[in-house]
């Protein structure tokens, strides 16, 4: 009986912990990555950009966000804009008007695309880390 018992609580455990595994996923970008009118420009990888007037450094912010009732999908592509939105207000801090050379990564899982990136998401989160150089590109 005892026995029972013990392959019981372990066939518990085990299940238990098998969904609530972290999936890292590499996904297409969607609007969240995207420029618009009078936002600061996020190059990712290696896209087409104009010259650079100089360099201001490089910046890293790590975001995790609760998810809600979305899909895993959409709750990286939330991820991913709030990790946007904290590259554009490091430029605007630091006076960039750009900021270029963007890679994604989750946990050792790095990406440097400009089509797709990396997230992690589990059950109740998503999460993923953004790099990239702070600059101010020439004027077309």
């Amino acid at each position: 009986m005892k026995k029972k018992a013990v392959l019981g609580a372990l066939v518990v455990v085990a299940l238990t912990q098998a969904g609530c595994a972290t999936q890292v996923k590499s996904l297409p970008f969607a609007a969240a990555g995207g420029e618009s009118r009078g936002e600061v420009p996020v190059f990712f990888g290696r896209q087409d950009h104009p010259a650079v007037q100089s360099q201001l450094g490089e910046v890293a912010y790590s975001v995790r966000i609760a998810r809600k009732v979305s899909s895993p999908d959409d709750a990286c592509h939330e991820a991913l804009a709030e990790a946007v939105r904290k590259l554009r207000d490091a430029a605007r801090a630091r006076h960039a008007n750009a900021v270029i050379d963007v890679s994604t990564r989750f946990h050792s899982t790095e990406t440097s695309s400009s089509t797709d990136f990396t997230c992690g998401v589990s059950p109740s989160a998503a999460a993923l880390a953004v790099r990239g150089q702070l600059v101010v590109l020439e004027a077309h």
